[in-house]
């Protein structure tokens, strides 16, 4: 009768969890709606206004994508975890930054209200250039395409007051200021 050697050996392993240590979270420089509450108020009934008739998810894509060209982490924040709660997938998400190079992820639709919604957000050459505008109108109606700017142009305020304020991102939860 041959003995065959014991294979098993016992592994001992030690785990190690590294702390990543990430840098300290920014102040807000001003609670500006605590000191302009009219202010403030007002601008939620303007944003109530210009979601009227939009879609729920072309709309979140319109404010992430001009909170990203005005770099307000606050409102991409805030956007992201809306459209991630509604239903937006990550995918889309993801590649808005560079939308034009994945123009497959959108609608025709969504691809002209992305393309308003840079050149209302980067006014650098002090207009909105005809096709764009021409482009935005070929697929929404007269109405829908007045809320469309409507909601351009309130992201857009409201990245002004958080870039300036330098609102702090990473807080919000999914409806919080519904």
């Amino acid at each position: 009768m041959t003995t065959q050697p014991d294979d098993t050996t016992t592994t001992t392993t030690t785990t190690t969890t590294a702390t990543t240590e990430y840098a300290a979270e920014r102040p807000a420089r001003l609670e500006w709606a605590k000191h302009a509450p009219d202010v403030y108020k007002a601008m939620v009934r303007l944003e109530t206004a210009a979601r009227q008739g939009l879609d729920h998810r072309l709309y979140e894509l319109v404010k992430i994508r001009a909170s990203q060209i005005n770099h307000c982490a606050f409102c991409i924040d805030m956007h992201t975890k809306d459209a991630l709660a509604t239903g937006e997938s990550v995918e889309r998400i993801v590649q808005l930054g560079a939308w034009e190079e994945s123009r497959h992820f959108y609608t025709e639709k969504e691809l002209a209200a992305l393309e308003l919604t840079e050149a209302v957000t980067v006014l650098t050459d002090g207009f909105v250039p005809d096709e764009v505008y021409e482009n935005a109108a070929r697929h929404f109606e007269e109405a829908e395409l007045a809320q469309l700017i409507a909601a351009i142009t309130v992201i857009n305020a409201w990245n002004r007051f958080g870039v300036t304020c330098r609102m702090t991102p990473g807080h919000y939860q999914p409806g919080q200021y519904k």
